[in-house]
């Protein structure tokens, strides 16, 4: 059977009214929570349209004279046009959070050069406090957030499409995007406010069910197609459970590359929802729609319905080895293999590792207690005594239950892939 081929943007916004309509019926259906909105209220909403209409937003002080403003030396990354996809075997010994320098990076664009005091943060929409049918714009400065009360968590952030190019060198099969193997996820040690915080000052309404945070990054054209800056909606009600607008990054103010000077963090989901250089954020009393969460961020494909999946949350569970691919080891000499285990619906429960290419598992020993919205590190020693070309295989099980599948299901953007990776090495 063809895959289903992906829509164009002026295709999905046909569908966006439909989407719209099976989002509240899960509302009304008790399958989703939708804080302070009454189910008259969602009634009301049942008929109407997704309208978003755009303020302006201000650009960035300059663009970097190229698409990433840190170094990219080659034994750390592998630059992918505007990406930079972290080599693991430069992860080893490097504790448990990801150094700033390290960090991946993914852009739709380059990155904004932005000065912290001249940078505001506008909130504004339906969803706000106000005189019937009136904005109500509320600002904040770089200062007014950091005087407000500060969080500070520990959490990773992955691209949806980490892991994208074992569909093609695994499963043989024919996906679209940046072929990040699985260097596209860092954790860090991320310290902000409570966006609950920000949209409470702002005079959060008990009818609004989005927020929609945009970047101040330069508007991304695909396929000869302005679709502005990134921005992606967020369901109130996860705004008001864990999200951070964090302006630090391990101890540090946030870097050009990683937000600078405030980003949205969105624990455990998807890397586009925690949106880089925030300079707006729409309060809207009706579900919003953009391009990244109808284009783009779902699943399209065999397996799927011709409109696509849902909007792409919760990431999947996934294992890497802290060692390069195709790695030379010496026979009869033993080896301590290290590696990091990592899921967005718990904390990682059990590792198992294979030597032999899966011919046989044993478990791996975990060095970190289990904790969720981050990886755990762990370790299996290992002395081979076959001379030749094998693979290594690591199996991450997590407190949801989940365990990494022998492959993934196909969707032609390559999104969330989860099996479990062949790790080549050669013994001599």
């Amino acid at each position: 059977m063809p895959a289903s081929p992906v829509p164009s943007p002026s295709m999905t916004r046909l569908d966006e009214t439909a989407y719209d309509r099976r989002r509240l019926r899960q509302w009304l259906a008790g399958d989703a929570r939708a804080d302070g909105v009454s189910r008259r209220r969602l009634l009301t909403l049942l008929a109407a349209t997704a309208a978003a209409t755009a303020l302006p937003t201000p650009g960035p002080a300059r663009a970097a004279d190229t698409p990433i403003v840190k170094p990219l030396p080659s034994e750390w990354f592998i630059q992918r046009g505007t990406n930079a996809d972290s080599r693991w075997d430069a992860l080893r010994g490097t504790g448990y959070h990801t150094p700033n320098h390290l960090f991946f990076v993914r852009n739709h664009t380059a990155t904004p050069v932005l000065d912290a005091h001249d940078w505001r943060l506008r909130l504004w929409g339906s969803g706000l406090r106000g005189a019937p049918g009136e904005d109500r714009p509320v600002e904040f400065g770089y200062d007014d957030l950091r005087a407000l009360p500060a969080v500070t968590r520990t959490a990773f952030v992955e691209c949806a499409g980490n892991g994208r190019s074992y569909y093609t060198t695994q499963q043989g099969e024919t996906v679209t995007g940046t072929p990040w193997t699985l260097g596209a996820v860092g954790v860090a040690r991320w310290r902000g406010v409570r966006m609950a915080d920000v949209l409470r000052r702002a005079g959060l309404s008990p009818y609004a069910v989005d927020v929609q945070p945009r970047g101040v990054d330069a508007e991304y054209v695909s396929d000869g197609e302005n679709l502005g800056r990134v921005r992606r909606p967020l369901p109130v009600a996860k705004a008001l459970d864990d999200v951070l607008l964090a302006y630090e990054m391990n101890g540090e103010p946030l870097p050009y590359d990683h937000g600078h000077p405030v980003r949205v963090l969105v624990p455990s989901w998807v890397g586009i929802a925690s949106i880089k250089w925030v300079g707006d954020i729409e309060v809207s009393s009706q579900p919003l729609f953009s391009p990244w969460n109808t284009t783009f961020y779902r699943l399209f494909g065999p397996a799927y319905p011709p409109q696509g999946s849902a909007p792409l949350t919760r990431q999947t569970v996934k294992s890497a080895f802290e060692l390069a691919s195709g790695a030379t080891l010496t026979a009869g000499r033993t080896q301590v293999l290290h590696g990091r285990s990592w899921s967005g619906a718990g904390a990682v429960a059990r590792v198992d590792v294979s030597t032999d290419g899966g011919a046989s598992w044993r478990p791996a020993r975990l060095h970190d207690r289990p904790r969720a919205d981050a990886w755990t590190r762990w370790s299996v020693s290992w002395t081979p005594d076959t001379r030749g070309d094998t693979h290594l295989l690591a199996r991450a099980t997590d407190t949801s239950g989940r365990r990494q599948p022998d492959a993934t299901e196909l969707n032609t953007q390559g999104y969330l892939f989860n099996a479990v990776v062949r790790h080549p090495v050669t013994v001599v």
